[in-house]
C-alpha cells in the first residue's frame, strides 16, 4: 500500500501552508508593535512553532512531489 496524498490533499496542504505562512507574517509584524510583554512572548512563541509548522508541511509537500 502507498501512502501517497490524493490531488485533493496535496491542494489542501498547499491551502493551509498559505494560511500558516500569513499566520507567520502577521505575528512576525504584530511583534515588533505591540508593547505588552505578554503577548510579545505568545508572539515569539507562535512565530517559532509557525516556522517548525511551514518546515513540515514543506516536507511533507517535497516527499509527495519526489514519489509522484
Amino acid at each position: 500500500m502507498t501512502n501517497q496524498l490524493a490531488l485533493h490533499e496535496r491542494l489542501e496542504l498547499h491551502e493551509i501552508l498559505t494560511f500558516k505562512n500569513l499566520c507567520l507574517t502577521k505575528s512576525s509584524t504584530m511583534h515588533g508593535l505591540v508593547g505588552c510583554k505578554q503577548l510579545k512572548s505568545i508572539l515569539e512563541t507562535d512565530v517559532s512553532e509557525g516556522k517548525v509548522h511551514i518546515e513540515q508541511l514543506n516536507q511533507l509537500l517535497e516527499q509527495e512531489g519526489e514519489g509522484a
